[in-house]
């Protein structure tokens, strides 16, 4: 997806994939920014480490509480700082720059692939770890009326549930299952990656036969159990390879300064996932 983008827009750069243990993580950071890369996008474990390992943190990534694009910037002549992409020359000095572009891509997706807008809307919210915990605070951010958080460990659905009220990020939170129809079922765990996994919620304390829309994070593979279920239930149904597009995609764009060129991403991505 990204090396799509980055040929697209002419650029002659390449992005590649390395398996760095928790433990190595703020060596890897330090190390890349010695290597003068441009960015570093970080995935599950690293989300939440990073954002006490890098220097600076940008308003995204101090709001959801986690990294995942770095981007590394030098100073200039002038004193300003600038992501490295924008230079011809590296200069000396050199910090990096935590961000976090998954929040915004969760409700982009949402909107531009099931037509939700989320402003008054009802939402049962299946999980509450760090990609539930993210889906949250920016669903909570966004308005909704009501947001009910169901994970098989109640007390992270708890502690959840406190951020949002103590940040006042308002609407009613609740947590366990709804009572009555719900506008969006969202799918925030684990359960689906597996061929044989069931539906990621108790079908006796509710039925999608009340939720017009849902979500699952889950991209591979397209359609888990959760999705099947509820196309047969009549609901509208998006996988999460659109999360995964447009949090690449703001990421590519913090890199390079210019406009993601979404649709070769689009059919890179679905070509690789899906052959």
């Amino acid at each position: 997806m990204q090396n799509a983008g980055l040929a697209a827009l002419g650029l002659n750069w390449r992005y590649l994939a390395f398996e760095v243990h928790p433990d190595d993580l703020g060596a890897a950071i330090e190390g890349a920014k010695a290597m003068k890369f441009i960015g570093l996008n970080l995935t599950v474990p690293h989300k939440l480490l990073a954002v006490d390992l890098v220097e600076v943190l940008d308003a995204s990534a101090k709001g959801w509480g986690a990294v995942n694009t770095i981007v590394f910037e030098g100073r200039d002549e002038r004193g300003d700082w600038r992501p490295l992409g924008e230079f011809t020359q590296v200069p000396g000095e050199t910090r990096s720059h935590g961000f976090n572009t998954d929040a915004n891509a969760i409700t982009r997706s949402l909107r531009e692939d099931l037509g939700l807008e989320l402003g008054g809307a009802r939402v049962l919210l299946l999980g509450a770890g760090g990609a539930g915990r993210t889906a949250a605070l920016k669903l909570a951010s966004e308005g909704v009326s009501e947001l009910f958080l169901v994970n098989r460990t109640r007390s992270k659905a708890e502690a959840v549930a406190s951020e949002i009220r103590e940040r006042g990020l308002g609407g009613n939170v609740v947590e366990g299952y709804p009572a009555g129809a719900v506008d969006l079922v969202l799918n925030a765990t684990s359960v689906g990656l597996g061929p044989n996994d069931p539906v990621p919620f108790d079908e006796h304390r509710f039925s999608l036969r009340r939720a017009a829309a849902v979500y699952d994070m889950i991209y591979r593979p397209a359609e888990t159990a959760l999705l099947k279920t509820a196309k047969a239930a009549g609901c509208r149904t998006a996988n999460g390879l659109g999360m995964l597009l447009y949090q690449g995609a703001k990421a590519l764009e913090l890199w390079t300064g210019q406009e993601a060129p979404v649709e070769a991403m689009r059919h890179a991505l679905e070509k690789n996932v899906y052959g």
